[in-house]
């Protein structure tokens, strides 16, 4: 049998692709600082969005996957650019007229709007690290405002001072002509007003690590380019900080791509040699706009563990990163049944299907059993035709539908009950329309009736799924989608709906007939 070590160098999964990268790099010597260092990075000029949570996410997923190939231990920092200037206030939080008192300070510096932390970088950060612990992520938290101001740049800065000229040459020549002549790789922080200034530099001693510029009041001022007193622009910030901390491996979003020779050139200049990058596609709100922490526009953590489980929320992630994902409420129901999909494959899978397995890479190769014996999906037509109105009303269906389940013997369908409640109550009952049928379908539906009241076959799904078939083929319906379309408008106001086969076995037989007698009678409505 083909062990895990084997496995992994021959999998196509793209985690264990990006790890046989990686272990490449040090295949002549191990890293001479011991471990190899994975790093994310955040901008907390807003509240953190699902963007955010993915990069650690699939960096974990990758770094997992190192750790199977390879003995040589890791680290993943997940890094915060928290002194970066507050260019323009979100439209998602309070008190903005606050913000904009404060336009330009660095973030940890802006007094937090919401009155909980010291500043509204503090506040964001908080954020951060609280939805990365909720998904049990191991990470260290790097802050930039504390390397900065704490000397943990200095040394690159000073070299950043030294080889400023080379750094500069870099930048300029992706410049436009107007934005050359202002343009410096520092930005010095006021040392009266704490702002941010985008300043030409008149001069930089390299030999005592000193910028010396003008104010906007045309008043000259020399700092020295440690404790906190400058900071670099983005784009040299990316590839000084690649080399400062010897990262290994950073991944980050498609707007980046163009931006990658600047960041390796830089990070040699100063002295480092390049990451390996793994560049992902971008996501987009339902409108298919990008994501924007500024705009508070797409899906939050927040509110996808409002109806779903973290699981469900990682294996989204691990699904296709080099494809533009939407980030909107209809993912939520297919993610988590495909998620349990993959869990309940697993235990039979041989060691080469298992490394290729979602499962693998959101549990670390250990995924558990799943307990979900009803489909998400159908949990929300459930809920729906029993008019639920919490977990309770649907246990008494299930433990008929399956007497073995129990909410202490399968936990995560007790989880997904609640979840399936909450989503139908939010997303499904207020778009659902109910339609009559049209002469045919009213036939084949009380054809479909009559059978299910003379059934007497039990409550198996695939037998009740093959009586559903034939009355659709016995009324002439060329694609049998659109009889079970019908089927769907006409009882659950919707256009997709479960395996109907399973949704009678679940909802029970004679309370289907007495749901189509309501239908066929004109009785269902959007308030049901």
């Amino acid at each position: 049998m083909t062990d895990l070590r084997d496995a992994a160098m021959n999998s196509k999964a793209w985690p264990f692709e990006e790890a046989r990268r990686i272990l490449k790099r040090y295949e002549g010597a191990p890293p001479e600082k011991g471990y190899v260092l994975f790093e994310t990075g955040y901008g907390p000029s807003g509240l953190p969005h699902i963007g955010t949570f993915g990069e650690v996410a699939r960096t974990t997923m990758i770094r997992r996957a190192f750790e199977a190939i390879s003995d040589i231990p890791t680290r993943l920092i997940c890094f915060s650019d928290d002194m970066d200037g507050m260019r323009k206030v979100p439209e998602n939080v309070p008190d903005r007229d606050l913000l904009h008192a404060n336009i330009q300070k660095p973030l940890t510096s802006v007094p937090d709007p919401f009155g909980e932390y010291e500043s509204f970088g503090d506040h964001n950060n908080a954020m951060l690290r609280r939805f990365l612990d909720t998904f049990g992520f191991e990470y260290e938290f790097y802050s930039a405002t504390e390397f900065y101001k704490f000397g943990q740049f200095d040394e690159v800065l000073l070299r950043a001072a030294e080889r400023y000229d080379d750094v500069m040459a870099v930048m300029l020549k992706s410049l436009r002509e107007e934005r050359q002549q202002t343009y410096s790789i520092f930005l010095p922080i006021h040392p009266e007003t704490g702002r941010v200034l985008y300043v030409p530099m008149k001069h930089v001693d390299a030999r005592d690590g000193t910028v010396t510029f003008d104010d906007e009041d045309g008043r000259e001022w020399t700092l020295p380019v440690t404790g906190g007193n400058v900071k670099l622009q983005w784009k040299p910030d990316f590839g000084a900080r690649w080399a400062a901390l010897g990262v290994d491996f950073e991944m980050y979003g498609k707007d980046h791509s163009t931006n990658t020779p600047i960041y390796d050139r830089i990070c040699e200049i100063l002295g480092g040699r390049k990451p390996e990058h793994f560049t992902y596609e971008l996501f987009l709100d339902e409108n298919g706009e990008k994501i924007s922490k500024s705009k508070g526009n797409g899906l939050t953590i927040d509110e996808w563990l409002t109806y779903a489980s973290t699981e469900s929320l990682s294996y989204y992630m691990f699904l296709k990163p080099k494809t533009a994902k939407r980030l909107s409420w209809d993912v939520i129901p297919k993610a988590v049944d495909e998620y349990h999909q993959q869990l309940r494959a697993f235990p039979d899978q041989d060691m080469v299907a298992r490394v290729n397995n979602p499962a693998w890479h959101i549990h670390a190769g250990q995924p558990p059993a799943s307990h979900m014996v009803v489909p998400f999906a159908m949990l929300l037509n459930l809920a729906s035709v029993a008019a639920a109105e919490d977990k309770a009303g649907l246990w008494g269906f299930i433990r008929r539908y399956a007497p073995e389940a129990s909410p202490e013997a399968n936990p995560d369908l007790d989880a997904a009950a609640e979840f399936a409640v909450r989503y139908f109550r939010d997303f499904v009952a207020p778009s659902r329309q109910f339609r009559p049928p049209t002469a045919s379908e009213r036939a084949a539906i009380e054809d479909l009736l009559a059978r299910l009241r003379a059934w007497d076959g039990g409550a198996d799904p695939e037998e009740l799924q093959s009586m559903v078939f034939a009355v659709g083929k016995d009324h002439g319906f060329e694609n049998l989608r659109d009889w079970f379309r019908a089927l769907y408008e006409v009882l659950l106001g919707q256009s997709q709906g479960p395996r109907f086969g399973g949704f009678i076995a679940l909802y029970g037989v004679e309370e289907t007939a007495a749901l189509i007698e309501k239908a066929l009678a004109g009785k269902l409505t959007t308030a049901e």
